[in-house]
């Protein structure tokens, strides 16, 4: 399978149109100068949306943090899930409203930061580093993500569900630091980050399923929902490729039971097995969403599709969803 084509240097074309594609490596410049009607100038803060997620994954825990800026409005979010307990042992969110929006840069795995009521969600890009900082009354989280030898980035642009969507992927990263709760202090030496960047104008109804896993050297990105398959990839020793279309076999009602999850072209083929979930449902009247985050294992297996070679999933920790938002 040939090699996906380098980035482009920035997300519109000097024509206005978006440069549609899914490709290697980071776009550096990530304003949307798209050709746009008076109609969609008049909404496109309320259409523009923006997020930095982060998921740090070690065999006997899990952490996530995000903030995420709507445009009108923002959010927060970070849980430390114990695998050896099935359950969230600590978590903190704050919701913004207007003239408290989240701030999100447009850099991939750049700053991002939400404050407020004393909480307090920070992504601080300094070199090679991505610093993560999160201080609330339940949760404290200090860690250092190391880019410096990042394996190849995922960046697709496509039409999504209105005008255009962004998104940057990457794992099999090194981090360190601890996070501390009522329950303890937790190393993180021996985790493995992954990072989703992602910059749209989308639709007010939006929803996806999702799953993630990385460790080194291995890792995967499938997502079935408005994004269609552009973002589904795998990584395997320093290599990136597109699978195709992602099926999502699971209990909408029963999403602690064991997901099946198959890409069309048969190079993915994976069980994840929920040991535990985060979930959040919101109604904010001109906002709500529905959520839930599965933290469990994988297991299956990856096809090389050069080769051919079948590449064992064993007990790979990682994360599933089922999110619908109206934003």
């Amino acid at each position: 399978m040939p090699a996906l084509p380098s980035a482009p240097s920035r997300l519109a074309l000097p024509d206005g149109r978006a440069a549609f594609g899914v490709y290697q490596g980071i776009v550096p410049d990530l304003d949307w100068r798209l050709a746009l009607t008076p109609m969609q100038r008049l909404t496109r803060r309320l259409r523009h949306k923006r997020w930095q997620y982060a998921a740090l994954a070690h065999d006997d825990f899990l952490i996530a943090m995000a903030v995420v800026d709507v445009g009108w409005n923002g959010t927060a979010f970070s849980y430390l899930f114990d695998r050896r307990q099935g359950k969230v042992l600590a978590a903190a969110s704050a919701n913004g409203l207007p003239g408290y929006a989240a701030k999100v840069e447009n850099r991939a795995f750049g700053d991002a930061r939400f404050e407020r009521f004393g909480q307090r969600f920070v992504f601080e890009r300094a070199g090679d580093a991505l610093r993560l900082r999160v201080a609330s009354r339940g949760l404290s989280l200090e860690a250092e993500i190391d880019l410096s030898a990042m394996p190849p980035v995922l960046a697709v642009v496509a039409p999504a569900n209105y005008l255009a969507h962004s998104t940057h992927k990457s794992g099999g990263l090194p981090a360190r630091g601890e996070v501390r709760c009522a329950a303890g202090r937790y190393d993180l030496s021996a985790a493995t980050a992954s990072l989703d960047y992602s910059n749209g104008l989308l639709a007010r109804e939006t929803s996806w399923r999702w799953a993630s896993a990385h460790g080194p050297g291995i890792g995967f990105n499938l997502q079935q929902g408005y994004m269609g398959s552009e973002e589904n990839a795998v990584w395997l020793d320093g290599r990136l490729w597109r699978v195709g279309a992602a099926d999502f076999d699971y209990q909408p009602d029963a999403p602690l039971a064991p997901w099946r999850i198959r890409s069309a072209d048969g190079l993915v083929d994976l069980v994840f097995t929920p040991e535990g979930a985060r979930r959040e449902d919101k109604n904010l009247i001109v906002a709500a969403s529905r959520y839930v985050q599965p933290v469990g294992r994988f297991d299956g297996a990856l096809i090389d599709p050069d080769s051919g070679a079948r590449h064992p999933v064993r007990a790979l920790a990682g994360v599933a969803e089922d999110h619908v938002s109206r934003w």
